[in-house]
């Protein structure tokens, strides 16, 4: 059994951590969150700490560190906004655990470098969570693609998610603090795309907004339209009032939706860490990257022939046809 504590997990992530810790038979020592608003403990771990200062956080972690061998911390799961990532990593990474961080891992590429050499000073391992790479429909199209190498793919990925005001005024609408809607939102979908489809050798930005961004990628071994967003009036309409969130990748025109299946895939991710399986610093860095320069690019004149077609004002259900793509 392992002992973990957790940082942000009055948030809405957080409950798909402390299951997949309460899933893998593992221990809650700690958790920590500036909002007390923490009753999701009484779930799955009534006993554990919590606290709302870091300090005594990290006072109460060290103080069990070189007290009692058997309530050591083995990992730190970060579910804090994304802007204190970095400083989580490195405070679990002190303490002498390993780092299991939500997405995205930090805001700035410069910042993995940092992190790296931090990880080679301390004996901890920084992870982070790429549930999507375990998605079962992900990896049946995964292992699809890899019997056709002889070919280029034409993709369209469109993933809506949608938020209320609160989003807005929230850690989640400052860019800052968040990495904007590409970074907050997208960071999963971009990994996947070059997990899929190899590295990037161009882009394109048709659109960003606070709510919504979209654009062209061309990768290795495709060409990808993609969008992203957060109103809920973006929803296509044979599916709202059904689901608040929609995700979906055509590939050469076959779609592969996978906004099910979702429930169990945080504790895939720890039973993949947990083996020995995690993904590591240099799993994200190429996404990391590309949402970095992603937001320096500024969006240029939309054609209907190489955009997503939410991009260009039409909802994917208005057109299904498939547009020629270009790189």
């Amino acid at each position: 059994m392992h002992n973990f504590a957790i940082t942000g997990v009055a948030g809405y992530i957080a409950p798909r951590h402390l299951k997949a810790i309460k899933d893998t038979g593992n221990h809650l020592l700690a958790a920590i969150d500036p909002h007390d608003s923490a009753g999701i403990l009484d779930r799955y771990f009534p006993d554990a700490a919590f606290f709302t200062e870091i300090e005594r956080f990290d006072r109460h972690l060290e103080k069990l560190r070189r007290e009692k061998e058997s309530r050591q911390l083995h990992y730190l799961s970060i579910c804090s906004p994304n802007h204190l990532h970095d400083a989580h990593i490195r405070l679990a990474l002190r303490l002498g655990a390993n780092a299991l961080c939500e997405k995205p891992l930090v805001l700035k590429p410069s910042n993995l470098d940092y992190l790296q050499k931090f990880e080679e000073e301390h004996p901890g391992t920084v992870y982070t969570v790429l549930q999507l790479r375990l998605h079962p429909d992900i990896l049946a199209l995964r292992a699809r693609l890899q019997q056709q190498t002889d070919r280029r793919h034409s993709v369209r990925l469109t993933y809506v998610t949608s938020r209320g005001t609160w989003y807005r005024y929230s850690w989640k609408g400052d860019d800052e603090k968040s990495g904007g809607i590409a970074m907050n939102i997208g960071i999963h979908f971009f990994d996947l795309l070059m997990w899929l489809f190899g590295e990037v050798e161009g882009h394109r930005i048709h659109v960003m907004e606070a709510q919504r961004a979209g654009g062209l990628l061309a990768l290795k071994n495709a060409d990808v339209q993609w969008f992203l967003s957060i109103d809920e009036r973006d929803i296509p309409d044979e599916v709202r009032g059904l689901q608040r969130t929609y995700r979906s990748i055509e590939v050469d025109g076959r779609e592969v939706e996978f906004s099910n299946r979702f429930d169990d895939l945080h504790t895939r991710v720890y039973e993949e860490t947990l083996a020995g399986h995690g993904f590591r610093i240099e799993d994200i860095r190429p996404a990391i990257e590309l949402v970095d320069a992603i937001r320096l690019v500024k969006p240029v004149k939309v054609f209907l022939g190489d955009a997503h077609p939410m991009s260009t004002g039409f909802k994917s259900s208005e057109s299904r046809e498939r547009v020629r793509h270009t790189r």
